[in-house]
């Protein structure tokens, strides 16, 4: 069923049962919930205030916990929408070719999903609801557990308060404006931006990701506790001593006595606490006491490998009235020394993702455990034990799935004060973050995942003072995590006060050079005394998977990818859109697992964080996960392949290189990165090399070592001498730990030093088009034109060994532009030239900033047999080698270099060797004819290009120093 059906027949339900007489209720507990059917109205003219809507009968109905868009409710999408988001890439609004998209009646916009329905500004909820008369002489509240953004609420016809925070529950003391019989609730919510901005791009709000919403999701309740009740417990725990401090506010005029019970829940072993009990006295409105809670020999501590957790329930006798809470813990203690990050003693190397709150068939983060649990289980299975949330604080439900799991978060306050805000300069926001970060600490702080804490991305103005304001005032008042002021990238400047570093500058991969895997980041990080860890690694984009979009059934639809589909068909390359997916996302999986290596190799490495584990769909729509955004696999990689490079311990290889010629000798040094539970004794290394059949060519065993806790301890040397290998070959160097699951390999090459002369008599070879090329085509002859460096049509297409970073629209055009390149690895022109369907590492050598050719002027079903694929923003048809009929002859097309150099360029000699040897078989019988004006088109002819207006950008390309 899809979601307008569902959605309606829903709203019908419901609609039915309101009409018999409002809300059912459970008393039960002290608690009643209001979920259903809400009385509803949008204030577009925001006048509601005025004209006293909190005193009429609101008209229209709306289904309660939910979004507006959830409900249908809103206005339609049209090319004027007004987003609460940054565009930087005009070019959508004024391309001809994308004429088509911005009509109305096929609006698809490429910048991110496309909610079903939008509105920002006001809008009224209302309901009403009968108090149980056990509850006369109680304290009331209203509980919203997360509402979008600011609530103000009105029982009775009287104004109660208003509330704002984008990451905690909104909750109103209301027992003085309820009266017997029936109240009236009524809310007024407000999703736009006023005087607090937290930033357009602010993850807690964007379009970018979740969308702008406007409603209440999570528990809505009202809640009756005594007058003298527990207003907040915060549990502080000591590993080393064995027992808690907990710290409580109790609220009233009457004294009586606490006792605090806990027992474990999630383990393998149950260990119940002796309970405590203890007297108090009121010494205020409010009474703060600690009571302390030993917790015995038999206590779990909680961890990434052991999450035993305990429930405390905190019980509050007054004489005739009990109040009760309960909170979940963990026996945790996370801390830094030096470099590293410690729990419970043992070091600790992140291993993280970044969750941008990318949840497209609700527009909003889940609010349940389950939904939570299958993410981070995910991110588990994955090799990972780390999040990070940008810009914003999950709900609660995060935190106790994080806690079941065992994986370590690090929310932050919901602002990117940055795109029309900024922090320190004096502007609301400032006091906003303040106060949200008191909420967020006291709401969450109790969980053992939430280990890490910082105020928000990458802020402007004067910040540096306000986040080192911030740090040292939550060192003193809660040592329970660890702080930094924010999550900056590299032209961010440094944040002295922090305790650690989320920061960009010791990441990517130097594939400028030929790529090895000797390199780390140290000398980036030498100069930092505290922990650093990388922030947004990878970003490496992959084309879309355009089967995704029949999975969004929500509130989002995938129109950007409906866009980019139909812009393929347009240049009449659908048909290779799984083999574009799966040829770019061979690279990019093979990007991720060099830079997340790079990571382990380097000395002092606290860890990283990925931008991110799965796609994002904003900010152009960036298509940067092994996951989609569902959480789901693409088909080019899968969980236990990723888990060999990253995982709590992980074998390593350095090499100088990955190509060889037969006259050298392979030379691998073995290390490991182990950050696992425990040290490993007497632990012997088997390696084996296989070559493309899996037939196991050379084996062995490194001397057995013990294996401590950290990196860069070194196994052990493999040398393999190639003299044996007299064809072009690749290999494969795997590693394992003996009797365990630990293993990692490498892909390797090796080609002949020399190479049998091949007849070139009958081919003629050439960089121009020219009388005697014409001359030897017109006669029949064969032609091998070598384009490298002359072409025109197409030089704007920048390439690298490595895909295109983000996306080419969020960074205005920046190369690269292409996403990998599909090659035709079955063609005979290949024969003597060992490939896959992409470009692994051999191809290096030709790929690294080396011309492609635009081929949309060719016949539409022409395919070449090496295509870089192109942006999907633009789709252009490129090529880098290919074959045709010109006249009576024949020819091949090489756009990369395969003259210069070749002595020291053994992946180019042997190309070359191939294209020529094939040229003189009998296998040589191109397909298509082509016009020879084409060929000389591409150099002489511009190439289609891009011109992106905008005259904003990113902050990371304005390279200032703020």
């Amino acid at each position: 069923m899809n979601f307008l059906p569902l959605r309606l027949f829903k709203v019908c339900l419901l609609s039915i049962l309101c009409l018999t007489g409002g809300l059912v209720v459970n008393a039960q507990n002290k608690k009643i919930d209001l979920k259903g059917i809400w009385r509803f109205e949008i204030d577009r003219n925001d006048t509601g205030v005025k004209d006293r809507w909190f005193a009429k009968t609101l008209p229209d109905r709306i289904s309660l916990p939910g979004s507006m868009t959830e409900n249908y409710k809103g206005d339609d999408i049209t090319l004027n929408t007004q987003w609460t988001a940054s565009i930087y890439d005009s070019s959508f609004f004024y391309n001809p070719r994308l004429e088509k998209f911005r009509k109305q009646e096929n609006l698809k916009l490429p910048f991110w999903l496309t909610p079903v329905k939008y509105y920002v500004g006001a809008a009224w909820y209302q309901t009403d609801v009968e108090v149980p008369a056990s509850w006369s002489g109680e304290r009331i509240e209203l509980f919203l557990e997360r509402p979008h953004t600011e609530t103000r609420l009105w029982i009775n016809d009287k104004e109660v308060g208003m509330q704002n925070s984008l990451s905690v529950p909104h909750v109103f003391e209301i027992s003085r404006f309820l009266k017997k019989g029936k109240n009236t609730i009524t809310l007024c919510i407000d999703n736009r931006t006023k005087d607090i901005d937290v930033g357009k791009d602010s993850h807690s709000i964007t379009d970018q990701t979740q969308g702008n919403w406007n409603g209440i999701v999570g528990r809505m309740e009202l809640q009756s506790t005594p007058t003298t009740y527990i207003e907040d417990v915060q549990v502080y725990t000591d590993v080393q001593n064995k027992k808690a401090t907990v710290k409580l506010r109790i609220v009233g005029k009457t004294p009586g006595s606490v006792t605090l019970a806990a027992e474990s829940f999630n383990g393998e072993t149950k260990h119940v606490v002796s309970p405590v009990t203890t007297e108090f006295k009121i010494t205020g409105d409010t009474t703060s006491f600690e009571m302390g809670l030993p917790m015995g020999n038999d206590m779990l501590t909680w961890s990434e490998f052991h999450p035993n957790l305990y429930k405390l329930k905190v019980t509050l006798n007054t004489g005739k009235k009990t109040d009760e809470k309960e909170v979940q813990f963990g026996m945790r203690e996370f801390s830094i020394k030096g470099k590293y990050f410690y729990v419970n003693g043992q070091t600790v190397v992140l291993r993280g993702t970044v969750e941008n709150c990318v949840f497209p068939l609700t527009g909003y983060a889940p609010m349940d455990v389950e939904s939570w649990e299958r993410v981070f289980r995910i991110c588990k299975d994955f090799g990972l034990n780390h999040m990070r949330f940008h810009s914003f604080c999950p709900p609660e439900a995060a935190f106790k799935a994080a806690d079941l799991v065992g994986f370590y978060l690090q929310p932050e306050g919901p602002s990117w004060p940055n795109h029309g805000s900024s922090l320190g300069d004096g502007r609301p926001v400032d006091n906003y973050l303040w106060e949200e970060s008191k909420r967020i600490v006291k709401e969450y702080g109790n969980y053992p995942s939430f280990c890490m804490f910082a105020i928000g991305n990458e802020p402007r103005g004067r910040w540096v003072a306000w986040v080192s304001k911030f740090v040292d005032y939550w060192k003193e008042a809660d040592p329970r995590r660890v702080y930094t002021g924010a999550s900056v990238g590299n032209s961010w400047a440094w944040q002295p006060k922090s305790e650690f570093h989320v920061k960009a500058g010791a990441r990517g991969l130097a594939w400028d050079k030929l790529p090895e895997s000797n390199s780390d980041y140290r000398a980036r990080i030498d100069t930092v005394k505290q922990p650093y860890v990388s922030h947004e690694t990878g970003q490496w984009c992959v084309f879309p998977d355009f089967t995704e979009i029949k999975k969004y059934t929500g509130v989002m639809r995938a129109r950007n990818f409906e866009l980019f589909r139909e812009d393929l068909k347009d240049r009449n390359m659908s048909y290779q859109a799984a083999d574009f997916l799966q040829a770019s996302g061979k690279l990019q999986a093979l990007c991720y697992k060099h830079e997340i290596e790079k990571t382990l190799r380097t000395p002092d490495y606290a860890g990283f964080q990925l931008l991110s584990l799965n796609d994002y769909s904003g900010q152009g729509t960036a298509l940067v996960g092994v996951l989609n955004a569902f959480w789901e696999e693409k088909g080019y990689i899968n969980a236990w392949e990723f888990r060999r490079f990253c995982a709590p311990t992980v074998l390593l290889s350095r090499m100088d290189k990955f190509v060889f010629t037969n006259n050298e000798t392979m030379i691998a040094h073995i290390e490991v990165a182990n950050f696992g539970e425990n040290e490993l004794k007497g632990q012997a290394t088997d390696w084996k090399i296989t070559d493309t059949y899996g037939k196991v060519l050379a084996k062995g065993q490194l001397s057995a070592k013990d294996i401590l806790i950290g990196n860069c301890q070194q196994l052990g040397t493999i040398n393999l001498p190639l003299q044996a290998f007299d064809k072009a070959q690749k290999l494969n160097l795997e590693v394992s730990f003996a009797c365990t699951d630990i293993s990692n390999n490498w892909d390797f090459w090796v080609y002949p030093a020399a190479l049998p002369q091949v007849e070139t008599t009958g081919v003629h070879i050439t960089d121009k088009i020219d009388d005697e090329t014409k001359a030897v085509l017109e006669k029949g002859g064969k032609v091998l034109l070598l384009t490298a460096g002359k072409v025109e049509q197409g030089k704007d297409v920048v390439q690298y060994m490595t895909p295109a970073f983000w996306n080419t629209s969020w960074f205005k055009m920046r190369p690269p532009h292409t996403v990998g390149t599909l090659v035709n690895n079955y063609h005979p022109i290949l024969e003597d030239f060992p490939t896959d369907t992409y470009t692994d590492i051999q191809w290096w050598e030709l790929i690294q900033k080396a011309q492609v050719m635009e081929l949309n002027s060719f016949p539409a079903m022409f395919q070449p047999i090496v295509q870089p694929i192109d942006t999907w923003f633009i789709n252009r048809k490129l090529g880098m080698l290919f074959e045709a009929k010109i006249g009576n002859g024949s020819i091949v097309v090489c756009s990369a270099d395969l003259r210069s150099n070749l002595e020291n360029r053994p992946v180019a000699r042997q190309l070359y060797y191939s294209i020529v040897k094939y040229m003189n078989s009998h296998k040589f019988m191109p397909e298509w004819s082509l016009n020879i004006s084409l060929l000389e088109d591409l150099y002489k002819k511009e190439g289609e290009r891009l011109n992106i207006e905008t005259t904003d950008a990113p902050d990371e390309l304005k390279n200032v120093i703020l």
